[in-house]
């Protein structure tokens, strides 16, 4: 009977696994580009009523400047520096470049950081 119970599955709490900074990485990027796809209609949207008039980009103008939308716009500056710098990380490591563990746990890394200082300059660099 004692086998039994351990060879039960166990129930695994995704929040509290520790990941390597590569899969931290990866996860990233895959939310960076769900959230780039999901921008897109919003975007298409916002490009074409700043078209119409110059009193509709004034409106758009105003809109942006909200603090919801510059934080939206924020979170899509990180999304779009994470989605290309993993990209070309994971396209390096496909070509063989950096794909040794301490070089891809740096290029890991560097990807978050760049992803992070360009949303920080943004948010920063925010200006009325």
């Amino acid at each position: 009977m004692h086998k039994h119970a351990t060879s039960r599955p166990r129930f695994l709490n995704l929040l509290q696994m520790r990941y390597p900074v590569g899969a931290i990485v990866s996860i990233g990027h895959r939310l960076s580009g769900l959230l780039l796809i999901a921008a897109l209609p919003a975007l298409v949207i916002g490009l074409e009523w700043s078209l119409r008039s110059e009193a509709d980009f004034r409106q758009m103008c105003e809109v942006l400047w909200s603090p919801w939308a510059r934080g939206a716009l924020v979170l899509m500056i990180w999304a779009l520096a994470h989605h290309v710098a993993a990209g070309v990380r994971h396209l390096l490591m496909d070509a063989g470049v950096g794909s040794r563990l301490p070089r891809a746990r740096a290029s890991a890394r560097l990807a978050i950081v760049f992803a992070v200082l360009c949303a920080l300059a943004a948010a920063a660099g925010w200006r009325p």
